[in-house]
């Protein structure tokens, strides 16, 4: 039975579907992926590198943060940053879901992480943007092109979006 190849980087739908029987497709570092998967390599390497990133948004997707968003908030935003070419090389951009990081009120929270042992921008370390899921696509691709251009985002976005940190004693 003949089978089509197909990157699933350039899926509209990346993310959200996954490898059909038959089906043959590469994943973002080359490697063919697993039936019923969107990126799981089938042949597993221990010793394979990670993908490089510049910037992680660790996004929480957890019972309630994940419903606040009507979308698959972290698919939705991998694909924007796909279509800006942030998705590989030296300033890639990843967005992985995590569970609940405790700050329910402020859902749905991302923390960024600045890849600072390579060329993450260590004024954007740590920082937690609140209620994303209002975020528009446009204000995501201004982030966006801000992270990969290594402007200080405290210095350029409203403080409305940033959460407080304080040591509670």
């Amino acid at each position: 039975m003949a089978s089509s190849l197909i990157n699933s980087h350039s899926s509209s739908q990346y993310g959200s579907n996954p490898v059909k029987k038959d089906e043959v497709r590469l994943n973002e570092m080359g490697s063919e992926v697993v039936e019923g998967y969107t990126c799981k390599p089938k042949d597993y390497d221990a010793n394979r590198a990670i993908m490089h990133y510049k910037s992680l948004l660790l996004l929480c997707d957890d019972e309630r943060c994940g419903k606040a968003g009507k979308d698959d908030r972290a698919a939705h935003l991998r694909e924007i940053i796909k279509d800006m070419g942030l998705n590989k090389g030296k300033n890639r951009i990843k967005v992985s879901r995590t569970g609940c990081y405790g700050a329910c009120r402020y859902r749905q929270v991302c923390q960024i992480t600045e890849n600072t042992q390579a060329n993450g921008n260590p004024q954007n370390n740590a920082l937690w943007l609140k209620h994303t899921h209002r975020l528009k696509d446009e204000q995501w691709r201004e982030i966006f092109a801000l992270l990969s251009e290594d402007k200080t985002l405290t210095d350029i976005l409203e403080e409305k979006n940033f959460i407080e940190m304080k040591v509670y004693e």
